[in-house]
C-alpha cells in the first residue's frame, strides 16, 4: 500500500509545475499538495509565515495517517515549522533547498524587517515589476527559457512551468501566482521559529543543490543539531527538483525507504 506524501512548493511555482516528479513517485506514494500556498483568504501571508503553516497544518490534518513531508525552498520551512507545532501529523521531512537559518541569519532577517530591507535580502526586489502578461505560451516559454533562474530546468518541468503557471485573461495570459503575495512572501520571512529544533524527533534530510546560493554548507549544522537530522547535496542549484527531477526522486526513493524500514525495526 502506497505511503502519503505532501509535497509543498517554492514561492511562485504552482505544485503543478512539479508533475514530473509527482509521476515519478507514483504510485510508490499518495501525493497530497496544494496548488497555491499563500493564495486562500482565510490564511493571508504574515510575519513569519505563522498563517502560512496554519493553512498547511490545517490540510494536514484532513488526512487519514502521517504524511512524509517534503518541500522545495518556502515548502521545505512550511514543513518544518508544522512539524515543530505538529510532530504527530508527520513520518519525517526533507527540505529541498530549504534555508535553516542560523540565530545570527534570524537576528539580521529581524533587523532587515525592522528597517525596510527584505527587498535586498530577498528577491522581492527582483520580483516587483516582473513581466506578468505574455501574448501566448511560445512567447512564455521562450521568455522563460531565456532567463537564468530557469536556464537548467529540465524541458518537460519548464513545459510544465508554463502550462500551470499562467492562466487566460481575456487575450492574454497572466502568471497564476500572484506577485504580491510571492513578494509578501519574501518579505515576512520567518526570523522565528516555533519551537526549539532539539524537541524535533522526527527523521529530517536538508538537501542543498551543489550550487545553490540559497542554502549554503554552513547551514548543514542547522541540520545536524536535530536528533535525526541529515545534510546532503545534489548536483545542481536552488532550482534543482525542477533541473534534474530523475535524481531528485531517486534521493527522495532512497532516503525515504530508509527510515521506514528503520522505524518498522524500532516498532514493537
Amino acid at each position: 500500500m502506497s505511503q502519503a506524501l505532501f509535497f509543498t512548493h517554492a514561492n511562485g511555482f504552482p505544485s503543478a509545475t512539479y508533475s514530473k516528479l509527482f509521476g515519478l513517485l507514483r504510485p510508490a506514494y499518495q501525493i497530497h499538495y496544494l496548488e497555491q500556498h499563500g493564495h486562500d483568504p482565510r490564511f493571508p501571508v504574515g510575519d513569519n509565515w505563522e498563517r502560512l503553516v496554519d493553512e498547511l497544518i490545517h490540510h494536514l490534518q484532513q488526512l487519514a495517517e502521517p504524511v512524509w513531508g517534503v518541500g522545495h525552498s518556502l515548502g521545505g520551512v512550511l514543513h518544518y515549522h508544522a512539524a515543530l507545532r505538529e510532530p504527530q501529523l508527520y513520518r519525517g521531512l526533507v527540505l529541498l533547498d530549504s534555508p535553516l537559518l542560523s540565530r545570527a541569519e534570524c537576528l539580521m532577517v529581524q533587523m532587515a524587517k525592522r528597517f525596510d530591507l527584505m527587498d535586498r535580502i530577498t528577491p522581492a526586489g527582483r520580483t516587483l515589476g516582473r513581466r506578468e502578461l505574455f501574448g501566448d505560451r511560445s512567447e512564455a516559454r521562450d521568455y522563460f527559457a531565456g532567463k537564468t533562474l530557469f536556464r537548467d530546468f529540465d524541458p518537460v518541468c519548464l513545459d510544465d512551468y508554463v502550462e500551470h503557471a499562467l492562466v487566460e485573461t481575456g487575450s492574454d495570459l497572466r502568471l497564476r501566482f500572484d506577485p504580491a503575495v510571492e513578494v509578501s512572501i519574501y518579505r515576512n520571512a520567518p526570523h522565528v521559529a516555533p519551537g526549539q529544533p532539539q524537541q524535533l524527533k522526527l527523521p529530517l534530510a536538508l538537501v542543498r543543490g551543489r550550487h545553490s546560493r540559497v542554502v549554503m554548507p554552513r547551514h548543514a549544522r542547522q541540520a545536524k543539531r536535530l536528533a535525526q537530522g541529515e545534510y546532503l547535496t545534489l548536483a545542481g542549484g536552488h532550482m534543482f527538483p525542477l533541473e534534474r527531477p530523475q535524481a531528485t526522486v531517486e534521493l527522495l526513493h532512497s532516503l525515504l525507504q530508509r527510515w521506514d524500514q528503520r522505524a518498522r525495526q524500532e516498532s514493537p
